[in-house]
């Protein structure tokens, strides 16, 4: 019996994620859900691992990446050549070859036609996980038709691993290039009249209330490409009404024609018409909310309408949300050019104007990026400038995308930034609203300029910063930060991608123990000897379900929220609590990097806080000068009985805001239908915050913060720093601007303390 080689959509599930990638598994998930997605099958990972397998590939491939140095363009060109022609010229077996075509013809026949036109796709292995996004990065094939076709752009796929900018991307992000597989989605053919992306919280202000629609004439890649600049619906969640759109005049559009794809202009009565009417905005937005409520997540939606049918042909979750921006500063100058604000920050440098990617040896750091618009081969340049100005393209496009996940401040769709802006002008962008000044305006603003740093406040009370990624910890280390406040486990344990009960099943302890202690090493290493609060495991069940096996070891929960989490779960189910403390010891003994510290979270009881000490100690990791045990106060019983867990042992606690104000208001701030109501400035919330400091200070522990709400409410800061709180931890974009709140509330505190009476006596 032969080996199947691919699976069809109804058979495809979201769990299924190793063995046809992130949008095979999305699309199978999606199918099943009832969701209008186009038909059709997915050629797996594992066929390609065959494929490399059998015609000893690499070997081949492995010594041509290992001289190549992928900062340097010429080189990473070079090799990406070599690689993908030998993919290209190596053959199928003949049962792969049969098994393909047969299920090809066969989606032809639930159609009617014998040569059905299909899109043929990309589906990396390790593509849309939690902390990185491989969008654009494997080729996509349209409007293919013809059995012999169809292999031909399976093997395309294969190829398109080993692009320029897949190859870049898995050196940076330290990915193994023989663990990332990629599966290959070929499904039924949407003649698109329209395409659009749908991002169900708006990736730009990080408002979870706003669903943002962006839509085109024609197929859906010159949306991604940023060739065109669509039209924007921004929808408000709790009304169900459309707050703001924008109308876009479009004059060329990409379609099919005959076998291929190709650019045509837009027909003159369309050119100035909007693309979708409001009822159609909000029944996409709809679907898009469904999305979003059943992955329990923010969702990154690709559709097309055909012949007035809606089609999803694509989600995956929102990878850059972290990066948005809490807090704007105001310019009151009037800008000299508007675009579409993608990705908040400021910036202010010389503008470096690029062609293509042959020029981009020229950029440098500190500086303005102005292009027509960016592909993923420019994401080398993107990585050292300051700000990017784009002249075409959307929230949704290729420059939007990758500038939130780097960080950097964008300015797309400003159609003539090319022609108005010269090299080597001094240029002013706000990501956050799309203006664009001429010079230097933000030497009196409270932001990082990356091209002139600032003078480095200090304050008495500590300003760490809530991080999970490794690779980030060096250039955030250089910071004004204290420590890291909050280092989430989740990350790094999402980036080793197995359920770790999984890798105990297959006794691989040893192995999980060490990556994860690789990771927290590399904080440690950077930001020594200032302390790294480590946050256990806090996955929800939901959470641990989406990692690879996690359905054999997670119960489905209607609330995993208040769930199966935290310390009750290290208490009922210790094993992978035991290894993240062998990770500490591994730290902290063989790397010797005793800034390490351990933070516990959602304690419900001060009983379950008396059972985790029993697992640390019995770990042999013991409480000293070097070693400071918190838990995290985020749920009221915290708040209620804050004495009782104290005179368990503990060194500090860290105010977790955001489940805080959720558990104390009875609220899902990521349901839209009560999200509107989430407020951690709320009567309820300051008398928590102010008992948690006041008596925390009373009885000599640490107290800090490390929630979103000093980022989103400057004021809360001041109150903080008057009611004694020794720490307050910010993600990295609100750095700066909080240390200077800090500066000011503590000088106001000073300034504000009652004159001593003189003494009388002589």
């Amino acid at each position: 019996m032969q080996k199947p080689c691919l699976l069809w959509f109804k058979d495809i599930h979201f769990e299924d994620v190793n063995i046809v990638g992130g949008k095979g598994a999305n699309l199978g998930e999606m199918y099943g859900l009832g969701i209008p997605v186009p038909n059709g099958f997915v050629v797996t990972a594992e066929t390609y691992f065959d494929f490399i397998a059998a015609n000893k590939l690499k070997p081949q491939i492995k010594d041509i990446l290992s001289i190549t140095n992928v900062d340097h363009p010429d080189e990473l060109q070079s090799a990406s050549k070599k690689i993908r022609a030998l993919i290209k010229k190596a053959p199928f077996t003949h049962d792969v070859s049969v098994q393909i075509m047969t299920a090809y013809k066969k989606l032809g026949s639930f159609g009617g036609l014998v040569d059905m036109p299909v899109a043929v796709r990309s589906s990396a292995t390790a593509e849309d996980s939690l902390d990185a996004s491989f969008a654009g990065q494997q080729d996509t094939y349209l409007n293919v038709i013809g059995e012999t076709n169809v292999l031909h752009r399976v093997r395309d796929c294969w190829a398109s691993l080993f692009t320029p900018r897949s190859i870049f991307y898995r050196v940076k992000k330290k990915y193994d290039h023989f663990k990332v597989g990629v599966a290959v989605p070929i499904q039924k053919m949407v003649q698109s009249e329209i395409s659009g992306i749908m991002f169900t919280a708006n990736p730009v202000s990080n408002n979870k209330n706003e669903i943002i629609i962006e839509a085109i004439w024609g197929l859906g890649e010159y949306i991604v490409q940023g060739v065109v600049t669509p039209d924007q619906f921004i929808i408000d969640k709790s009304t169900w009404t459309i707050k703001q759109k924008n109308n876009v005049s479009q004059d060329k559009q990409l379609i099919k024609n005959t076998n291929e794809t190709i650019e045509v202009e837009v027909p003159k009565y369309k050119r100035n018409k909007i693309k979708i009417d409001d009822a159609t905005a909000l029944k996409i937005a709809k679907v898009g909310q469904k999305l979003h409520n059943h992955y329990g997540k923010a969702q990154d939606i690709e559709f097309a309408i055909e012949n007035g049918k809606f089609y999803v042909v694509q989600t995956r979750p929102i990878t850059t949300l972290a990066n948005a921006a809490k807090k704007k500063f105001e310019i009151t100058e009037t800008p000299f050019l508007q675009g579409e604000a993608a990705s908040p920050g400021f910036a202010s440098g010389p503008a470096i104007l690029i062609k293509n990617q042959t020029e981009i040896n020229r950029v440098g750091s500190g500086q303005i990026l102005v292009i027509t618009m960016t592909t993923p081969d420019f994401v080398p340049a993107m990585k050292k400038v300051a700000g990017i100005i784009t002249d075409k393209g959307g929230q949704t496009s290729h420059a939007a995308i990758v500038s939130r996940e780097l960080g950097v401040a964008c300015v797309v769709g400003t159609k003539t930034a090319t022609k108005d802006i010269k090299e080597g002008d001094i240029v002013t962008i706000d990501g956050s609203t799309g203006r664009i000044w001429s010079g230097n305006l933000l030497s009196n603003q409270p932001v990082e300029i990356k091209s002139s740093p600032k003078i480095a406040l200090k304050t008495a009370t500590k300003l760490y910063v809530n991080l999970g990624e490794p690779e980030l910890s060096k250039a955030i280390s250089k910071r004004n930060v204290d420590g890291v406040g909050l280092l989430r486990a989740e990350f790094m344990m999402a980036n080793i991608g197995i359920h770790p009960k999984r890798m105990i099943a297959e006794n691989r302890q040893k192995e999980y123990i060490e990556k994860l202690a690789s990771g927290i090493a590399e904080f440690c290493k950077n930001f020594n000897p200032r302390p790294v609060i480590y946050r256990a495991s806090d996955f929800k069940t939901n959470e641990y379900r989406s990692l690879k096996f996690g359905k054999l070891y997670e119960p489905e929960e209607s609330n995993p929220m208040l769930g199966f989490r935290g310390a009750g779960r290290y208490i009922h189910s210790p094993e992978v609590f035991q290894m993240e403390l062998e990770a500490i010891k591994m730290v902290r003994n063989k790397f010797s990097l005793k800034n390490l510290w351990l933070m516990i979270p959602f304690c419900r009881t001060p009983h379950e806080l008396f059972e985790i000490k029993k697992l640390i100690a019995g770990a042999g990791i013991l409480r000293s000068p070097s070693f400071k045990l918190f838990m995290m106060a985020e749920i009221p019983s915290n708040v209620i009985l804050l004495d009782k867990f104290i005179d368990v042992g503990i060194d500090g606690i860290s105010i977790g805001s955001n489940d805080l104000t959720m558990l104390t208001l009875g609220l899902d701030r990521d349901n839209s239908e009560v999200a509107r109501d989430f407020n951690e400035m709320d009567p309820a919330m300051m008398w928590s915050l102010k008992r948690l400091v006041t008596k925390g200070k009373k009885r000599g522990i640490m107290i800090g913060i490390c929630g979103q709400a000093p980022s989103n409410h400057p004021d809360l800061v001041e109150k903080l720093v008057k009611w004694g709180i020794t720490s307050i931890s910010v993600s990295p974009d609100a750095i700066d601007h909080t240390r200077e709140i800090i500066h000011w509330a503590e000088n106001r505190k000073i300034t504000a303390q009652p004159a001593r009476r003189k003494s009388n006596r002589n």
